[in-house]
């Protein structure tokens, strides 16, 4: 394969590598903390009970407290599920562009011509 020609593939495989891994850079540099809810945005006590239950010494804290609650979630779970299949379709791009990548780089894939048998 002439010089130009690999120089081109290489380059272009590094593209498309780096292009596939820039959503994993992305999530794996992202801080862990954002995914609770804002505090501008409490739920109370009473529309939460769906997913959360709070005891006070075996009670429910709506009977220990009086007063106005408000809940924060966290959901780092459920957005971390949703962003897998985004995830796996990058590496998978990732690890097809550099295995191209080095087969181009190291000449493996050389137009060799066609053999009679």
């Amino acid at each position: 394969m002439p010089a130009r020609m690999r120089l081109f593939f290489s380059s272009f495989s590094a593209v498309l590598f780096l292009i596939a891994a820039m959503p994993l850079y992305r999530e794996l540099t992202r801080p862990k903390d954002i995914w609770w809810t804002p505090r501008t945005m409490l739920v109370p006590l009473a529309q939460a009970q769906d997913r959360v239950e709070l005891y006070v010494r075996g009670e429910p804290i709506g009977a220990a407290l009086q007063s106005e609650i408000g809940l924060r979630f966290n959901n780092w779970d459920r957005v971390r599920a949703a962003q897998l299949p985004v995830m796996v379709s990058s590496g998978v791009g990732c690890g097809a562009m550099l295995v191209l990548l080095i087969l181009v780089a190291t000449g493996r894939l050389a137009y060799r011509g066609e053999t009679s048998a």
